[in-house]
């Protein structure tokens, strides 16, 4: 069986991919696969791993060959499913297997802005504490997570566990479904305008969908308090990043920290870029998923579908 892994470049370059080795005759490409080369690339291909390559009718045209596209990702709007089911390929994701990473990453970034880490930690390395005559400073007060209301948009996997994480801290968990089919049970559920409302924390954890493309925009900034905090590791387009600039310039919201943003990599025209204070924006660069464990479990998972398949069987076939 020929397999090709591409996009390997936005997995990482630190983790060893020789476990697809024993699948097949694989080939690794550091960079996506296109319209422009798929012709060469995937000559005789079955299975075709891949990140962020963008899947068209064209491409699939060129690669007749092809069975099976595996993610190395839950998301699998780049795979253009209509066309796939056109051609006969099946597409397999990866599930729940950045829960522990996101759910990590959520709370660094919650904390930075609660607690102004950045301002205090330059204080110190300024010589301004070495020179002060008290033992502490206090010029930027904070306040604990216990007793807050943290409101979660999308009860999923990520959300669950950022409520029991937000739960143990002491926090009252409140959640929106973006989806409107949430079963949890074990959290308070509430309509949109009440979890902007009352939570002092949100943090988005639902997929992009017409439902929650600029569910957050000047309207709901509106209403949240102006105390609160949002932190976004889903999908950039959930937020309008023009009216959460504006809230953040106008003082509508305290801070906002994100891992996502839209588009990918961060527009150069950006409007949160004109906001350079890290006590009201956080800004990674879409690394909540990241962590080495769960790359590895991605690869993991993905060798699992492979497997699958070359058992006949159907395993995380997003296109049944």
């Amino acid at each position: 069986m020929r397999i090709v892994a591409a996009d390997i470049d936005s997995v990482g370059t630190d983790i060893d991919y020789s476990l697809f080795n024993d699948l097949g005759d694989v080939t690794y490409y550091d960079d996506k696969i296109t319209e422009g080369n798929a012709r060469e690339r995937l000559a005789g291909a079955e299975v075709l791993m891949i990140n962020k390559s963008v899947i068209t009718d064209k491409l699939l045209d060129d690669a007749p060959d092809l069975k099976l596209i595996c993610e190395f990702a839950t998301g699998f709007d780049n795979a253009n499913i209509p066309a796939c089911n056109r051609h006969g390929v099946k597409v397999a994701n990866v599930v729940n297997y950045s829960t522990a990473s996101v759910a990590q990453h959520t709370f660094a970034l919650l904390f930075y802005l609660v607690e102004s880490m950045r301002h205090y930690d330059e204080f110190v390395k300024s010589g301004d504490y070495a020179n002060q005559p008290h033992f502490c400073c206090l010029d930027i007060p904070f306040h604990e997570l216990d007793g807050m209301t943290y409101g979660i948009v999308g009860m999923g996997n990520i959300g669950r566990k950022v409520a029991q994480i937000a739960t143990a801290f002491g926090a009252k968990v409140i959640f929106y479904s973006a989806s409107g089919n949430s079963t949890c049970t074990d959290y308070e559920r509430v309509e949109f305008d009440e979890l902007l409302r009352r939570s002092d924390v949100i943090s988005l954890h639902c997929p992009l969908s017409d439902r929650t493309r600029n569910l957050f925009d000047a309207k709901a900034f509106d209403k949240m308090k102006e105390t609160a905090i949002l932190i976004n590791v889903a999908r950039g387009a959930v937020v309008s990043e023009k009216d959460l600039a504006d809230a953040l310039i106008n003082n509508k919201i305290k801070a906002a920290g994100l891992d996502v943003l839209s588009p990918e990599p961060m527009a150069k025209d950006s409007p949160l870029l004109a906001i350079q204070d890290s006590t009201k924006l956080m800004v990674t660069p879409h690394l909540a998923w990241a962590s080495t464990e769960a790359r590895n479990r991605c690869l993991e998972e993905v060798k699992k579908n492979v497997q699958a398949y070359q058992r006949g069987e159907a395993r995380n076939i997003v296109n049944p």
